[in-house]
């Protein structure tokens, strides 16, 4: 299994490709991986872009992406790639007509036996091809692989990003088939959390998209953990930060890169009328995240 940076630097035996921005690499992203292996048409090749075109046609869009690419890479070949080949995306790439796109990369570059696409699927200088286009410029098979539903609507990398910024992991974990995860370094903070008595862990996060302010059960490299996102309004002047309590751990985490799984949300950021009171509040916090997480 291999990343390549670019069809023009591919240079394997050729296989089903797989088109997508394969954002969050969730349900409906799977089910194109699975239908490419189940055609048994040779290795499994999934073909994204980075930046994704939405954010190089239209830089303002705001939209923020629920991984980071190395993430996002490692997850499409634990999902089943092969291969994962990450075009550099610009405007330049932007203006190749469907034909171009069709016959200098899918078939000279990647060398595709099938290609497997989503239904909302469209590519070339403009979108203006389609599945059914593609079809017709390559001799090979086309499949369009209809939309995976959960409670009634398709699974969307929009949709998870909207249950994330919300704070509702738990539901973005169904539909993403594992907790939601960030990724950052961890720093020194005004160790007011060892001052509680409850030290924390603070992360320079990487990870594009962060979800809502609140409390929530996590687990940190696996361990089990609670973690604070948000501004600590207890505490005048604090600014946003996301601070990691790992429990039962004693051990020094300071410029350790560190992954924070996101399992459920306990509660929402709030003020605390004093220190008593927020010590009492994260200790019930700690509680509750150990039967979320049967730590």
């Amino acid at each position: 299994m291999e990343q390549v940076w670019g069809a023009s630097g591919y240079a394997g035996e050729g296989g089903v490709v797989t088109i997508g921005n394969f954002d969050g690499v969730h349900l409906g992203h799977r089910a194109l991986l699975d239908r490419a292996r189940a055609l048994d048409r040779g290795p499994v090749l999934a073909y994204t872009f980075h930046p994704a075109p939405p954010d190089v046609l239209r830089p303002d869009n705001g939209i923020q992406r629920i991984q980071r690419l190395e993430d996002r890479v490692a997850t499409l070949l634990e999902a089943g790639a092969d291969t994962v080949v990450v075009e550099p995306f610009d405007l330049a790439f932007a203006a190749l007509s469907p034909e171009d796109f069709a016959h200098g990369i899918l078939r000279d570059r990647l060398r595709a036996t099938a290609v497997v696409v989503g239904w909302d699927f469209r590519f070339g200088r403009g979108r203006q091809g389609t599945a059914e286009g593609l079809a017709e410029l390559l001799e090979v098979p086309v499949e369009q692989v209809a939309a995976v539903e959960h409670g009634g609507e398709p699974v969307s990398s929009s949709r998870i990003r909207e249950l994330l910024l919300a704070g509702d992991v738990a539901a973005a974990a169904v539909l993403l088939a594992r907790p939601h995860a960030i990724v950052g370094t961890v720093v020194r903070g005004d160790a007011r959390g060892r001052e509680l008595g409850f030290p924390t862990a603070n992360l320079d996060v990487t990870t594009p998209l962060v979800p809502a302010d609140g409390v929530y059960a996590v687990t940190c490299d696996g361990r089990p953990a609670v973690a604070n996102l948000g501004a600590r309004p207890t505490f005048a002047g604090a600014s946003r930060s996301v601070e990691v309590h790992v429990l039962d751990f004693d051990g020094d985490l300071y410029g350790r890169e560190v992954t924070v799984a996101f399992h459920a949300r306990i509660r929402g950021e709030r003020a605390f009328p004093g220190r008593d009171a927020l010590v009492a509040r994260i200790a019930e916090d700690i509680a509750e995240a150990r039967v979320l997480l049967g730590a």
